[in-house]
């Protein structure tokens, strides 16, 4: 498969909580009521992935209380999909979004254990601002912005 036939749709939050099941490293996916509770009134994105017609990826994330930050909250590839370059592509879309939304910044948190994020966001220019320990230490969150 090629990253050109990777096709982005906005506003699919049903496919997108439907990917989100399917992701192993999210032991206790989030059910559809607190996606709509933490999107309800502010603005947001909803990002899927499709191939060939089947979502294989997601991100979703809304403005913070500022107005000015936009919080990159949840996102995944399905294994069987990862390295063709849907996350990062993901990525640039929901960058390119906030940019036009006129947001100063995206903020992430993410654990430690989760590594290929790290990877993905360092090389999207994402640089890290913050830790909050946890235990045991794969837990520890990692704060990340990238300035807009």
């Amino acid at each position: 498969m090629k990253k050109s036939t990777i096709i982005i749709k906005e506003d699919c939050l049903e496919d997108a909580i439907l990917v989100s099941q399917q992701i192993p490293e999210f032991e206790n996916a989030y059910p559809k009521s607190e996606y709509e509770k933490r999107l309800k009134g502010v603005k947001h994105l909803i990002l899927t992935a499709y191939l060939s017609n089947k979502p294989v990826g997601f991100k979703i994330g809304y403005e913070t209380p500022t107005k000015r930050n936009f919080y990159n909250w949840m996102g995944g590839v399905l294994p069987k999909y990862r390295q063709l370059g849907i996350a990062g592509n993901l990525l640039e879309h929901q960058e390119q979004w906030a940019i036009k939304a006129g947001f100063q910044r995206i903020l992430v948190k993410t654990r430690r254990k989760h590594t290929a994020m790290i990877k993905l966001l360092q090389k999207h220019g994402f640089l890290q601002i913050g830790i909050i320990p946890y235990n045991p230490n794969k837990e520890t969150r990692i704060l990340y912005e990238k300035k807009l």
